[in-house]
């Protein structure tokens, strides 16, 4: 077993390397100085090894960092009962919600796909030997910082340690609990596309970890002996189960398709996607349109693409009343937490540039646009003049800006309600600048990708994404959206310096975009 981990690991690295290489080499300057000949540079390789070390590395610490610090550490402050319990209670709620989402076992990524579909190496070693290595991992990544949070809210000393743990036995405990179930429906779970049961049961456990608290419930040091305990228990007797059970090569036959392995990272090269987007298609030939010129092709367009382009909106909306509702009885009910909500809803709009950023579907649509109309159309000539880019590159800013302020609308008159709700203010200008922020912000993501995309245009003929550098700036943009989650200014100073923001970066981008579109919006070899 030892050799197959040692084996599948050089090979996970050589793919690592690889991907950096290519990455690299497509950056723009440095593209330009590295030699063609790129792979077989000793000097670029170990280049290469040292960086792949570090993503390990990376990946066992950076990760439960970021999420113990503002998924549960940067929360504490909400409550005003015993932090030690509060950070219990977070931290045993959302570990449920990760041993689910989370299994390893059973999620489909490239290095499985090569090392057990195209090198026919040994299933149930090759899972074992990973598997563990990915327990040892998450044990390893966890304890620093259970031990560096925890004593700052002095949770006891032991409990810190046995936190890690706990995540350990509860995902080895539901990776056992799949096996059984695959034994008995022969039907393999990929932990990429859950059911709607799993997701509603996933959204009461966030509801619990987050809201419990609210009513001054939580798990205290002795309940939280009770469960690590049981889960303690419950992975002894699973581990036998997982070392025992004979049908991983059965249940990665299922799993490791080609459809599932390059879901996200390769939309066109799945057919189950393509014939999704092929149903949500209208096909009516009698749809027409009033327009002219460059309006009428993108009208035209969106209405034919009118459910993909508008699908994610209705149930964003939905969600949001649904979500309001709730609040709105929540605090009519208990009038003495209107203090507290009042109190974040003036501190913490700041938090709300990585909801509008989820929220966002620019990145999504403009996938849609290039998969249904600009891999085939910018196979003509005609298509890439200044003329045709820039005139549809307007109607579609036009379109992409209305889809996303109709959720995003609903989020600013909501908080704006609830401030009032919840005992106003002394200072009118926070409802404007409230909701007018929050529209400003999404005027921000749409004009963002938009302009990403014609800047970067990633993909080849096959939608495969050949641009690092649009990569980076994806990942640079979800970072720096992350990191507003922990940030708390005033409402009126965080809302006019992010509203004068993006009304100077949509002006900057639209420039760039004018200039710079015609000769980078283009397929990619």
């Amino acid at each position: 077993m030892l050799q197959t981990f040692i084996l599948s690991y050089k090979l996970k690295n050589t793919y690592r390397v690889n991907s950096i290489l290519y990455s690299i080499k497509q950056l723009p300057i440095i593209k330009k100085i590295l030699p063609d000949r790129l792979y077989k540079s000793k000097a670029l390789k170990i280049i290469g090894n040292i960086l792949s070390t570090l993503i390990e590395i990376c990946s066992i610490f950076l990760g439960k960092f970021i999420y113990i610090y503002f998924c549960i550490f940067c929360m504490l402050s909400l409550y005003k009962i015993d932090k030690a319990d509060v950070f219990l209670h977070l931290f045993f709620f959302l570990t449920l919600i990760g041993s689910i989402l989370n299994t390893y076992m059973f999620n489909p990524t490239k290095d499985k796909y090569y090392a057990m579909m195209i090198l026919k190496m040994d299933a149930k070693k090759y899972t074992l030997s990973n598997y563990f290595y990915a327990m040892i991992k998450t044990f390893l990544g966890f304890l620093p910082f259970t031990i560096l949070f925890g004593r700052m809210v002095n949770v006891p000393l032991w409990i810190c340690i046995s936190m890690p743990l706990f995540v350990v036995c509860s995902k080895i405990s539901y990776s056992a609990y799949i096996l059984k179930d695959f034994e008995k429906t022969k039907i393999a779970k990929n932990e990429n596309n859950l059911s709607k049961i799993t997701w509603l049961i996933l959204a009461l456990f966030l509801v619990l970890a987050y809201g419990l608290p609210y009513l001054g419930i939580t798990i205290s040091s002795g309940s939280w002996i009770f469960f690590f305990l049981i889960s303690f228990v419950c992975a002894f007797f699973s581990i036998r189960q997982i070392l025992s059970f004979d049908q991983y090569k059965q249940i990665y036959k299922q799993i490791l398709t080609m459809e599932n392995v390059y879901a996200v990272q390769n939309a066109s090269s799945t057919q189950t996607l393509k014939d999704n987007v092929s149903k949500q298609i209208e096909l009516d030939q009698n749809l027409t349109s009033k327009k002219q010129g460059f309006a009428y092709f993108h009208d035209v367009f969106v209405k034919r693409h009118r459910k993909i382009l508008t699908k994610a909106i209705k149930k964003q909306a939905a969600i949001l009343l649904l979500l309001f509702i709730l609040l709105t009885l929540f605090l009519l009910v208990n009038p003495t937490i209107k203090k507290q909500i009042n109190q974040i809803l003036l501190v913490y709009l700041p938090y709300f540039v990585f909801i509008l950023y989820c929220m966002n579907r620019s990145s999504s649509v403009t996938q849609a646009m290039f998969m249904n109309c600009d891999h085939s159309m910018l196979t003509y000539r005609f298509y890439r003049t200044p003329n045709v880019i820039l005139g549809i590159f307007k109607e579609r800013l036009k379109t992409l800006i209305t889809i996303n302020l109709f959720p995003a609308a609903l989020l600013g008159l909501g908080l704006a309600f609830f401030l009032y709700l919840s005992g106003g203010t002394d200072h009118p200008s926070n409802y404007f600048i409230l909701i007018f922020s929050i529209l400003a912000m999404s005027v921000f993501f749409s004009v963002h990708y938009l302009v990403l995309y014609y800047l970067l245009q990633p993909y080849n003929a096959n939608t495969e994404i050949k641009s690092s550098t649009y990569t980076v700036v994806q990942g640079l943009t979800y970072f720096v959206c992350y990191f507003f989650i922990g940030i708390k200014l005033p409402t009126v100073s965080f809302g006019i310096a992010m509203i004068i923001f993006c009304i100077a970066y949509s002006l900057i981008s639209f420039a760039l975009a004018y200039k710079k579109a015609p000769k980078t919006f283009k397929l990619r070899i």
